[in-house]
């Protein structure tokens, strides 16, 4: 490739909790071919290794693919282990511990209306005693244009799709221009867990913690999402979520903090941790959820935890606050619902049912389309969502946005909110009590 230049188009870190599958969607046409760089572990125990497969724009069809092997001592040859598949070996729970497994994946041509050749090579460790290397030909019998590449975790023993990739998996899509040519799409900055590009906006998206750095100097919209509130037996409250529009940034490198959602409590929960995009002002961690008390302060406020007891307060311009307690005592016993980014959690009723909790921010769909953050209901996308309440008589829902539901039933479980959207944890009467979801921060400018 001494005469062509590769671009960063797109990059994913697979999440804690793990992925069945990671997808590159919206493929810029103005390169000529595709180049993606992996580093991947799964979950299947088989110690030969695992699989990956490929696809291309969402069909599995016409997909076929050789192998040459080399495997401790032993070489040879081998067709597909599944009916129609380009695939590739990695490392899965059978191999060394905390070793992951490198792979190319090469895609000449990928525009042109020609069957469209692929090459795969692999390699990795298995346990200290042997490696193993892999190069496959693949074909994919198509005269579309590649503009989406789906990646699955596979089994090796007989080729099923199968398993999840495991946390810190990462893949890295580049596109190959020739040298003398300024592609028309390219990031303009490094850093995120994620980088996609919608057409418009390139977005950087950071699931963790991490550092924003422009290539040059960048006029940038930021979506900053706090950890949500853990629980007692109230909803916790959504993270606080707050966007900073046009901000004008340079070459500086600027830190990014994720916050964690807030941990499950003996009686109250415990606040979610503040999310921040360098210097600007921080998001605040959603407020607890409470157990006989009011609920806890934050960006939204926790849900009252006993008769009476008021909802915690929210953030001026972050959140909403939480709902107060109801109910008359035992029999009718009801806890309020965290507060939501878009509403108000609500009261627990006087007839033993808990509070609902308040509905995240739906302004910021268009980015969870664009990302596949935040959670979809409806066809919107929405984002810090309120943990509803424990009743003796009924339990609140969560709010869209990840919010928790209550656990049903006495002494079960509590549930979680939602990962990377700043909901907050549902009520439980028992326990374990649920933990708030964590934040999310989003970078995004114009091409």
């Amino acid at each position: 490739m001494a005469n062509e230049t590769m671009v960063l188009l797109e990059k994913i870190v697979v999440p804690s909790g793990g992925a069945s599958s990671v997808t590159f969607t919206s493929i810029p046409q103005s390169y000529t071919d595709l180049k993606i760089v992996v580093s991947a572990r799964n979950t299947e125990s088989d110690s030969a290794g695992g699989l990956f497969y490929v696809n291309f724009n969402g069909s599995s069809a016409n997909l076929s693919s050789r192998v040459l092997y080399a495997y401790g001592s032993g070489v040879g040859s081998l067709s597909s282990t599944a009916a129609s598949a380009i695939f590739g070996y990695i490392t899965s729970s059978g191999s060394t511990a905390s070793t992951f497994g490198n792979a190319e994946i090469y895609i000449p041509n990928y525009t042109s209306s020609n069957n469209k050749s692929v090459s795969v090579d692999a390699v990795n460790e298995n346990n200290a005693t042997d490696g193993r290397q892999d190069l496959v030909a693949g074909l994919w019998s198509s005269s579309s244009a590649i503009t989406s590449i789906t990646i699955y975790s596979a089994r090796i023993s007989d080729g099923t799709a199968s398993g999840n990739f495991v946390q810190y998996s990462t893949f890295y899509l580049y596109g190959v221009a020739k040298q003398g040519v300024t592609p028309s799409n390219a990031p303009a900055a490094t850093g995120g867990d994620r980088i996609l590009f919608d057409g418009t906006y390139w977005y950087h998206v950071f699931t963790s913690s991490g550092t924003f750095t422009p290539k040059k100097g960048l006029s940038c919209d930021i979506l900053v999402v706090a950890g949500g509130g853990g629980t007692g037996q109230s909803g916790g409250g959504a993270g606080g979520l707050l966007a900073h529009t046009s901000q004008t940034l340079t070459t500086t490198a600027y830190t990014v903090t994720v916050g964690a959602g807030g941990a499950a409590g003996a009686t109250n929960g415990n606040q979610g941790s503040n999310s921040q995009f360098g210097s600007l002002t921080a998001s605040v961690g959603g407020g607890y959820g409470a157990d006989g008390v009011a609920g806890g302060n934050g960006g939204s406020g926790g849900g009252g935890g006993t008769q009476s007891a008021a909802g915690g307060t929210a953030t001026s311009g972050q959140g909403n606050a939480g709902g107060s307690g109801g109910g008359n005592g035992y029999p009718n016993e009801s806890r309020g619902g965290g507060g939501g980014a878009g509403a108000v959690g609500s009261n627990g009723s006087a007839g033993g049912v808990g509070g609902a909790g308040g509905v995240g921010s739906s302004t910021y769909s268009s980015w969870g389309s664009a990302t596949n953050t935040g959670q979809l209901v409806s066809g919107t996308y929405y984002y810090a969502g309120g943990g509803g309440g424990w009743g003796r008589n009924g339990n609140g829902v969560g709010g869209n946005g990840g919010g928790a539901s209550a656990s049903s039933g006495n002494n079960a479980p509590g549930l979680n909110g939602t990962a990377n959207t700043g909901g907050g944890a549902g009520g439980v009467d028992g326990s374990p009590r649920g933990t708030g979801g964590s934040g999310i921060v989003i970078v995004r400018y114009a091409a």
